[in-house]
C-alpha cells in the first residue's frame, strides 16, 4: 500500500476523482428521475380522477334534490360507464354522510375532520386497500350541508398500474440515453486528460533524451502555466547542480595541481639521492639533506591530503545531521594542548582565555552549543595550524572562548601577532587554495576554507579583523610585531545554554612552560 501511494499516476487520480462523483451522482439521479417522473404521471390521471370525483357528485346532488333519499342512492347507468375500470386500473366509488357510510362499491376510510376541505373542492390521498395502493380522490359534495357538517362525501378510488406504467415510460426515455452518454462521456474525459497532460510526457521526452553532462535549462515554452513552477524548481535545480560541479572540478584541478609541487619534489630528491648513489658519492650530510626534503616532502603531501579529506568531510551533508550539545571550550582547550609542541618548536606564546573548570571538575565549564565535534575539532586545529603558521618565532597565539550571559551566542576567537591581512583580502583567503603574497609561508590554501565551510554547517559566522589596529598604518618601528590576524567565529548557543552554568567564570590565561598542558610559552631568548 505504501509503494502505490509512492507511485500513484497523476491521470489515474485526476480520472477517479471525476469519474468518482458521476458514479455516485448517477444512481441518485435515477432515482430523482424515478420521483419527478411519478409527480409528472399523476398530474394527468388526477385530472382524470377529479372529474370522476366531481361526476359522482353531481349524481348525489342530482338524487337529493329530486327527493330520492340519499340511503336509497344508486349511479345511473350514464355515471356507472365513466366510472367503470378501463381494463387496466380497478376503480371504485364510495359515498357516505354524517350518519355513516352509503351504499358504494367499495370499502373506503372515511376522511377525518381536520382534512375536510370547502364543498366542491377535490383533494387526493394515497391508500392502501387490503394490500394495493390505490390513489383516492374525495369532495364534499357543495350545497347539501344542512348544517352540523353534514354534507356528503363522494371518494372514487383507482390503481396505479396505468400511472406507474407512464412514469416508468418517462424513466426510461430520459436514464436509457445516459447508458449511451456516460460511457461516451468517460471516454471523452479520458481523451481531454490524455491531451493535457500530453506536455508532461513532452518534458519527460526531452530530459530523457538529455545527455547526463547536459545541465542546460528546460525551455519553459509550451509548457502549462499549471506546470510551469515545477519547471522552473527543476531548472533552479539544475543551475545550483552545475554550480556545485563546475566548483567541485575547479577544485579538483587545483587539488591536482597543489599536490604536483610535493609529489614533484619527492620524486626530484629520490632521483637525485639515486644518482648520487650510482656515482659513488658516499656524503652522509648530502644524503641527510635529501632525506629531509623527502620527508619534507611526503609531509606536504600527507598534509594536503588531510585537508582535502577533512575539506569533504566538511562538504559531506551527513555530518550537519549527527549533531549533540558540545563543550567550546573543552575542545578549544584540547586543540591548544595538541599544538604545544610545535609552539615551543617555534617559540611561540600559545595560551588559552576561558572558562575555568568547574568546581571538583577537570573539564571546563562553558557554552554548549550544538554541532558535530569532529567537524568542530577541525575548525580550531585550522584555526591555530593557520596562526602559528603565520606569526613569526617569537610570536603569541592566543585561543579565547566566550560566552554570552544570555545565552544566545558562544564566541571562538584566535588572535596571532603575525603581520594580519590586508583588507582587500580579507574575503578572498576563505577560498580554496588562496594564499596571500610575499608571506613566505609554504600552506596548503585549504585551511579557512575548511573553517568557513564548517562555520556555515553549524550556522555560525567568521569574521576576520585587525588583532591591534594601530599597527595597520605601518607606523610601527622596525622590529614590532605586525597587527595580527583575529578570526571570531560567532556559534548560536544550543538551547539549553540559556541557564547559566554553575559555578564562578574566570579567564584563565595559561602560558606555554615545560609541564603545562593547556598551553606554551618559549620566550625568544630561551
Amino acid at each position: 500500500m505504501a509503494r502505490w501511494r509512492e507511485q500513484r499516476s497523476l491521470f489515474g487520480e485526476i480520472l477517479n476523482w471525476m469519474l468518482l462523483p458521476l458514479l455516485v451522482l448517477w444512481p441518485m439521479s435515477i432515482a430523482l428521475t424515478w420521483l419527478v417522473a411519478q409527480g409528472i404521471a399523476n398530474q394527468p390521471f388526477d385530472r382524470e380522477l377529479a372529474a370522476k370525483v366531481r361526476l359522482l357528485g353531481r349524481e348525489v346532488a342530482a338524487q337529493v334534490e329530486s327527493g330520492r333519499p340519499l340511503s336509497e342512492f344508486a349511479v345511473s347507468p350514464r355515471v356507472a360507464e365513466a366510472l367503470r375500470p378501463n381494463g387496466e386500473d380497478d376503480t371504485r366509488f364510495h359515498v357516505s354522510d354524517a350518519t355513516g357510510e352509503l351504499p358504494g362499491d367499495g370499502p373506503l376510510a372515511a376522511t377525518m375532520g381536520d382534512e375536510r376541505a370547502a364543498p366542491g373542492e377535490v383533494r387526493f390521498r394515497d391508500e392502501f386497500v387490503g394490500d394495493e395502493p390505490v390513489r383516492v380522490g374525495y369532495m364534499w359534495v357543495p350545497g347539501l350541508d344542512r348544517g352540523g357538517g353534514s354534507a356528503p362525501q363522494v371518494q372514487v378510488s383507482e390503481t396505479l398500474a396505468k400511472r406507474n406504467r407512464l412514469a416508468t415510460e418517462i424513466v426510461k426515455g430520459v436514464i436509457l440515453p445516459q447508458f449511451v452518454i456516460l460511457p461516451l462521456a468517460v471516454l471523452l474525459i479520458w481523451l481531454a486528460l490524455a491531451r493535457g497532460i500530453e506536455p508532461l510526457h513532452a518534458v519527460q521526452q526531452r530530459i530523457r533524451r538529455r545527455s547526463s553532462g547536459d545541465l542546460s535549462p528546460i525551455d519553459e515554452q509550451h509548457i502549462p502555466e499549471e506546470v510551469a513552477p515545477l519547471v522552473r524548481a527543476i531548472n533552479h535545480l539544475l543551475a545550483r547542480l552545475d554550480e556545485s560541479i563546475r566548483a567541485q572540478k575547479h577544485f579538483l584541478a587545483d587539488a591536482a595541481h597543489q599536490l604536483k609541487t610535493p609529489l614533484a619534489g619527492l620524486r626530484t630528491q629520490a632521483e637525485l639521492a639515486g644518482r648520487e648513489i650510482e656515482a659513488g658519492q658516499h656524503d652522509p650530510a648530502a644524503l641527510r639533506e635529501s632525506l629531509r626534503q623527502i620527508a619534507r616532502s611526503s609531509q606536504s603531501a600527507a598534509h594536503m591530503v588531510n585537508q582535502l579529506l577533512a575539506m569533504a568531510r566538511a562538504e559531506h551533508e551527513e555530518n550537519a545531521v549527527r549533531q549533540g550539545p558540545v563543550n567550546l571550550a573543552l575542545l578549544a582547550r584540547d586543540a591548544v594542548r595538541d599544538f604545544v609542541p610545535r609552539a615551543l618548536e617555534k617559540q611561540i606564546d600559545l595560551g588559552f582565555e576561558g572558562p575555568a573548570p568547574a568546581a571538583g571538575g577537570i573539564s571546563p565549564a562553558g557554552p554548549r552549543i550544538l554541532g558535530s565535534a569532529l567537524l568542530l575539532r577541525e575548525l580550531m586545529r585550522n584555526l591555530v595550524d593557520n596562526a602559528l603558521l603565520y606569526t613569526p618565532r617569537g610570536g603569541a597565539v592566543t585561543v579565547r572562548v566566550i560566552d554570552d550571559p544570555f545565552g544566545q551566542v558562544a564566541v571562538l576567537q584566535v588572535e596571532d601577532s603575525g603581520p594580519g591581512i590586508a583588507v582587500g583580502e580579507r574575503e578572498q583567503v576563505f577560498r580554496p587554495f588562496y594564499r596571500s603574497l610575499g608571506t613566505g609561508v609554504d600552506g596548503s590554501g585549504l585551511g579557512l576554507a575548511i573553517v568557513r565551510e564548517i562555520a556555515t554547517r553549524h550556522g555560525a559566522e567568521v569574521t576576520l579583523a585587525d588583532a591591534d589596529p594601530r599597527r595597520r598604518d605601518g607606523s610601527a618601528p622596525a622590529g614590532e610585531p605586525g597587527p595580527g590576524a583575529l578570526f571570531t567565529v560567532r556559534f548560536p548557543a544550543a538551547p539549553e545554554a540559556g541557564a547559566r552554568y554553575a559555578g564562578s567564570r574566570a579567564s584563565e590565561t595559561s602560558s606555554t612552560s615545560s609541564g603545562s598542558s593547556a598551553a606554551a610559552s618559549v620566550s625568544p631568548s630561551s
